[in-house]
């Protein structure tokens, strides 16, 4: 069969995409690049927040009236495992509904499809990492996700994911060096370490919190250029931890850290281990140890009970950190969360509201971080090519898709994959222009 993969949301649900991609391809099947050509099109859903869902399934809609006669629609991720029952009633146009961790079972169950049968598989997680042996890369070959564990255990409470993806299980170091090796043989240059939490990982399996090691013995594989850590939580971030990042030079400068607020009394009511001493506490020893590191994290306005003080205290935190990348979130009401029961809800205009001043104030402070960038230089990936021959890429303290690029231009033929070093010439809001300069 002929079949097209589209995926909503975060990294994670792309890593899992290109794990049901291989294992397809693996099979016999075909992955195309135009729903067009597809006898199946599966779109991997996103349901953590409600923009999130809406716009899944409005893409499922979408891709239902897109799809040619007689082709099949599959829908998985995390909204297809939390409201796979409500879906497959309501959704007759969908063929298969399949949850987070049926992805082995993909083939045998497209050879059911097409034959007006429907069908739902949601089973609930299991206690160990499962180990899905083959990946067909989905984006450019010089950047790659690898995952180091499966759910969570924070029990934050706003969040679903540990009802969606269930309890943390780390994989092994053994199954994550494998895969890391062949992901530099077949070309990675960059290695983005995720899951709900990379900072946890270890402590279920081998007791300890085992990241730093992990990141010792990546750092050994002769063909990474950047190493780059995505969702940490501060009240992990160890000394260990930080002397790991500083002495190992493969390893970015750049932390994802979603810090959610700053308020003692919100970070308590969203069950969240860090209080406002530890977050500073943190955020100083990073930068006293590694002056050059990109701190990028998220916050969340409107969570229920937040007072103006509450607001106040984060946007002055906000203006007094300059934080190099920073994202805001309304809080999103879920059903089934601690959060979600609560009667003191903030209203929704007050939400927004305060999320277009803090990302107003964050606008100005990333103008400014970026002007000082002007007249340095930075090693540069390149990811595309312009139709006037110039060059779009990202710096090491930049993240793909999210974080900001840069625009230059070259006198050499570059490729996607390549590094080069540019001097940056202008900076704007959230991006950067230059020029490449000899190494």
């Amino acid at each position: 069969m002929k079949i097209y993969i589209e995926t909503l949301g975060c990294p994670k649900n792309l890593n899992d995409s290109e794990a049901a991609a291989g294992i397809l391809e693996k099979e016999g099947h075909q992955i195309v690049l135009s729903p067009d050509e597809a006898d199946v099109l599966m779109v991997n859903t996103c349901g953590f927040i409600n923009d999130a869902k809406k716009e899944s399934i409005q893409r499922i809609f979408e891709m239902s009236e897109e799809k040619n006669q007689g082709a099949s629609l599959v829908v998985t991720g995390c909204l297809s495992q939390r409201y796979g029952e409500e879906l497959y009633k309501e959704m007759p146009e969908v063929d298969l509904f399949l949850g987070v961790n049926e992805y082995p079972r993909l083939p045998e169950l497209l050879q059911g499809l097409g034959k007006d049968k429907r069908e739902k598989h949601l089973s609930a997680s299991g206690q160990e990492f499962v180990e899905l042996q083959e990946r067909k890369r989905l984006s450019g070959s010089w950047s790659a996700t690898i995952k180091i564990s499966e759910g969570c255990d924070n029990q934050c409470a706003y969040c679903v994911i540990p009802g969606i993806r269930g309890g943390y299980r780390s994989r092994t170091r053994e199954a994550i060096l494998a895969e890391a090796k062949k992901l530099a043989e077949e070309g990675c240059r960059e290695l983005i370490i995720i899951a709900q939490d990379v900072t946890t990982y270890g402590l279920d399996l081998y007791g300890r919190l085992a990241l730093p090691e992990l990141l010792k013995d990546l750092c050994r594989i002769e063909k990474l250029k950047w190493i780059r850590l995505m969702y940490c939580y501060e009240d992990r971030i160890t000394d260990e931890l930080i002397q790991v990042i500083k002495e190992e030079e493969k390893i970015c400068h750049y932390l994802d850290i979603p810090l959610q607020h700053i308020s003692d009394d919100i970070l308590k009511g969203m069950n969240r281990r860090s209080t406002s001493k530890s977050i500073r506490a943190t955020l100083d020893k990073l930068r006293k140890e590694i002056p050059d590191i990109h701190i990028r994290t998220t916050f969340i306005t409107g969570f229920p009970g937040e007072k103006k003080e509450d607001f106040d205290l984060l946007y002055d935190f906000i203006k007094e950190q300059r934080f190099s990348r920073l994202g805001v979130f309304a809080y999103s009401r879920e059903e089934g969360t601690p959060a979600g029961e609560r009667k003191d809800q903030v209203r929704s205009d007050v939400k927004e509201r305060r999320k277009d001043s803090l990302m107003r104030l964050q606008q100005e402070i990333s103008l400014s971080l970026n002007q000082e960038k002007i007249g340095r230089t930075f090693d540069v990936l390149v990811e595309e090519i312009e139709e006037d021959g110039s060059y779009i890429g990202r710096t090491i303290y930049d993240a793909p898709e999210i974080d900001n690029g840069v625009l230059f231009t070259s006198g050499k033929s570059l490729v996607p994959g390549d590094f080069v070093r540019v001097l940056i010439q202008d900076a704007f809001d959230y991006d950067l222009t230059g020029v490449e300069v000899e190494q």
